[in-house]
């Protein structure tokens, strides 16, 4: 995706985040558009808290006694996805909290012996482990790629905590059992990652070449994104993580059958075997400059999203729009935001 559009899907999920929780929290009141932050511009400081297997990094921002909003990053990202948004829902008066993934940044495991897993349920049980922690009950849950799974996860098999979710590309709980299926040979070709990952060449080039895997990544899903060496180095760091190598590899390999599961959440991923419906309020986002996979209207799993306030948006140069799942029209985005529903907390 260009610059423009990259930028665009990070203050997209702003927008969609604060529509959802300014109506989740009974606020009236449009955010403005944020000013983009710096390249060098790090969210700091960091605090810490042990939650479950992990001793997590998290950055926070906004009153103590806001409504919370979760942001979870993905692979190979960090929590400066965020950088542009974390501002925008302070200022709506949102508590905002973006954790270091395990495996990222200065997020660690506990205890040396603990499986550096990466499977769905270890990355979703994080979550309320985290909200355990802060002493948080309900949130608004938003990600993108491993963070959007982690969110759906935690949505799916926790919907008392959640508020509300936010997610790029729709339902994202991984359907293990087709794992195999392949997709048309012109996606797959973009997920050669995936497929490397399997071997131990795979694991070795991690370790040697983290930085350069995931500079590619990020061109080859962004072609137009032109990113600079500031802003990569700035969350390059996070794949210093003594963690990654282990929990990537095992989380791409989880994925395919090809992993054993960390036993402690065995119970947990047969609960999301039958890939079970997120019935809190959603919206998903779609951008039509993602490198991976071409955008959908998200029909596919509309069927997952059970809410009645339930929003499937998409990236459409120049204009954003929004398509309601039990509509067959569009509607401008700001629109769709005001026709979601007042959630209680």
């Amino acid at each position: 995706m260009s610059d423009s559009i990259d930028r665009g899907r990070r203050l997209l999920l702003g927008a969609a985040l604060s529509g959802v929780a300014g109506r989740a929290f009974g606020q009236a009141e449009a955010p403005a558009r944020p000013v983009r932050a710096p390249s060098s511009e790090r969210m700091e400081p960091l605090k810490q808290v042990d939650a479950g297997v992990l001793n997590i990094a998290y950055y926070e921002e906004g009153p103590a006694d806001g409504p919370v909003a979760i942001l979870l990053h993905g692979f190979p990202y960090d929590i400066h996805c965020y950088v542009d948004v974390a501002p925008q829902l302070a200022a709506q008066g949102c508590r905002v909290i973006i954790p270091y993934l395990r495996g990222f940044g200065a997020t660690r495991f506990r205890d040396p012996a603990t499986l550096r897993s990466g499977e769905q349920a270890a990355i979703g049980a994080d979550v309320i482990a985290l909200m355990d922690a802060l002493g948080i009950r309900r949130a608004v849950l938003a990600g993108h790629n491993w963070g959007g799974r982690a969110a759906c996860v935690a949505a799916a098999l926790w919907p008392d905590r959640c508020v509300g979710m936010v997610t790029v590309n729709s339902y994202l709980i991984q359907d293990l059992a087709r794992a195999m299926v392949p997709i048309s040979p012109k996606y797959e070709v973009a997920l050669w990652y995936e497929y490397y990952f399997q071997t131990e060449r795979g694991r070795a080039g991690l370790a040697a070449h983290r930085r350069e895997i995931a500079r590619m990544l990020w061109q080859e899903w962004s072609p137009d994104w032109n990113f600079d060496d500031v802003t990569f180095e700035r969350t390059a760091v996070a794949y210093d993580n003594p963690g990654y190598v282990d929990v990537v590899i095992h989380s791409y390999r989880h994925r395919f059958g090809l992993a054993a599961g960390d036993p402690q959440y065995a119970e947990l991923q047969r609960r999301l075997a039958p890939l079970p419906p997120i019935t809190v309020p959603s919206v998903t986002l779609d951008g039509d400059k993602d490198g991976v996979l071409p955008a959908s209207d998200g029909s596919a799993s509309a069927s997952k999203f059970t809410s009645a306030a339930a929003f499937i948006a998409w990236c459409r140069a120049p204009d954003i729009m929004c398509r309601r799942k039990r509509r067959k029209h569009s509607l401008p985005l700001s629109w769709s935001w005001s026709a979601l529903s007042l959630w209680a907390i």
